[in-house]
C-alpha cells in the first residue's frame, strides 16, 4: 500500500473525529452557559418579584439560586480551558470559545447583582415609602427582558436581536436617571426618608448594572457569529 494514500486516509479520518469531538464538546459548554443563564433570570425574577410583592422571605431564594450560578460559572471555565487546551480551536471555534468565557463571567456578576437586589431590598421593605417604585417596577421589567434577550440572541446567533438589546440600554440608564432625580428630590424635603431612599438607589444602580452586562452579551453574542468588535463605539454593520 502506498504510505502517502494510507497517512492521507488516516489523517483525514483522524482530523473528522477531532472535529466532531470539538462540536461535541462545544454543544455540551452551550448547553452549561444556557442553564446558568436560566439561573440568572430566576434569581433576577425571584429578587424583583418579591420586592414588587413585598415578599421579604423570597429574597432568601435568591441567595440559593446564587450559589447555583457560581457552581455553573466554575464548571463553563473548567470545560472552556479543557477545549482551549486539547482541542486547538480555531477561527469561529476560538471567537466562539472567547465569547463564552466572557459570557460567562457577566452572568457571574449579574447573580452578585442581584443578590445585591435582594439585601437592599430587604432593607427596604421595613419603611412604607412609594416614591420612585412605579419607574422602578418599569425598569425591572426591561431589564429582565434584556437578560431574557441577550441568551435568545445568543441560543439564535441572531445578531439583530443583540443590536435591538444595545438600544434598550438607553432606555435604562433614562429610566435611572428620572428614578435619582425623583429620590434626590424627595430626600432634600423629607431627610426622614434619607436610608429607604439610598436602598431605593441601589436597586436601581444594580438593575442599571444588570442591564450593562446584557448588553455586553449582546455584543459578546455580534463577536463569536461575525467576528465584529463593536464595543468602545465600533460600528455594528
Amino acid at each position: 500500500m502506498d504510505r502517502r494514500v494510507e497517512y492521507t486516509w488516516y489523517g483525514q479520518v483522524k482530523g473528522e473525529a477531532l472535529e466532531k469531538n470539538i462540536d461535541s464538546k462545544l454543544a455540551a459548554v452551550k448547553k452549561h452557559i444556557l442553564e446558568m443563564g436560566g439561573f440568572v433570570e430566576k434569581a433576577l425574577m425571584q429578587a424583583c418579584q418579591s420586592m414588587e410583592m413585598r415578599d421579604i422571605s423570597g429574597f432568601g431564594k435568591v441567595h440559593e439560586i446564587e450559589k447555583r450560578i457560581n457552581e455553573a460559572q466554575m464548571q463553563v471555565d473548567n470545560e472552556c480551558l479543557n477545549i482551549l487546551a486539547t482541542q486547538g480551536p480555531v477561527a469561529k471555534d476560538l471567537r466562539f470559545i472567547m465569547s463564552i468565557l466572557k459570557i460567562n463571567t457577566d452572568l457571574e456578576r449579574m447573580g452578585d447583582l442581584s443578590v445585591n437586589i435582594a439585601y437592599s431590598g430587604k432593607d427596604f421593605l421595613n419603611y412604607n415609602l412609594s416614591i420612585g417604585i412605579k419607574e422602578l417596577n418599569r425598569m425591572s421589567v426591561l431589564v429582565r427582558d434584556m437578560v431574557g434577550q441577550s441568551l435568545d440572541s445568543f441560543v439564535k446567533a441572531d445578531q439583530e436581536l443583540a443590536q435591538k438589546i444595545l438600544l434598550q440600554d438607553d432606555e435604562v440608564d433614562y429610566i435611572r436617571d428620572i428614578i435619582d432625580g425623583e429620590l434626590i428630590k424627595h430626600m432634600k424635603s423629607h431627610p426622614q426618608d434619607v436610608e429607604p431612599c439610598m436602598h431605593l438607589l441601589s436597586i436601581s444602580r444594580n438593575l442599571e448594572r444588570l442591564g450593562d452586562h446584557a448588553t455586553n452579551i449582546a455584543e459578546d453574542v455580534i463577536f463569536a457569529f461575525s467576528g465584529r468588535d463593536i464595543r468602545h463605539g465600533g460600528r455594528f454593520g
